[in-house]
């Protein structure tokens, strides 16, 4: 445990939520986009195009391939106190920043395209802010401690 409980918990705690949420989410749409649909996670292409499908499908495959992992071994690490760790969650959590910031940019911009009605943009500009949001503190934190 680091000198500070809070700056521990504020990384660990919502950093294994996303972790977990990613799992499900975002790795398994990776490899079956249609579950990723059945599951609600995911968007039709009745809805948002066959090239949003292909956008989504490479954030998902991009997810599990990179970040996923990246993210859990730099949680895994901040639990364990690995000396490592600094480093490697620090990585994950810039892309934390960045991963929302590039979701609502494309969903902003495709608002506009022929064949894209996302029915719960709603969702994503309420949800998606927040982990950015999270992510910046808590590599904030992290840096400072």
């Amino acid at each position: 445990m680091p000198d500070n409980p809070f700056v521990f918990w504020f990384i660990a705690g919502p950093g294994w939520a996303l972790f977990l949420y990613l799992c499900v989410a975002q790795c398994l749409s990776a490899i079956s986009y249609r579950l990723g649909i059945r599951m609600g996670a995911q968007e039709p292409a009745e809805r948002i195009t066959e090239v949003g499908v292909a956008f989504w499908w490479a954030v998902a495959f991009s997810d599990i391939v990179f970040y996923t992992p990246l993210l859990g071994l730099g949680l895994w690490g901040h639990w364990t106190g690995a000396g490592w760790a600094p480093i490697v969650l620090a990585a994950a959590l810039g892309i934390t920043v960045y991963w929302p910031i590039m979701s609502l940019a494309a969903v902003y911009r495709a608002r506009s395209a022929p064949g894209w009605t996302l029915p719960k943009e709603r969702q994503y500009w309420v949800v998606l802010p927040i982990i950015a949001a999270w992510g910046a503190l808590a590599l904030v934190l992290l840096l400072r401690a």
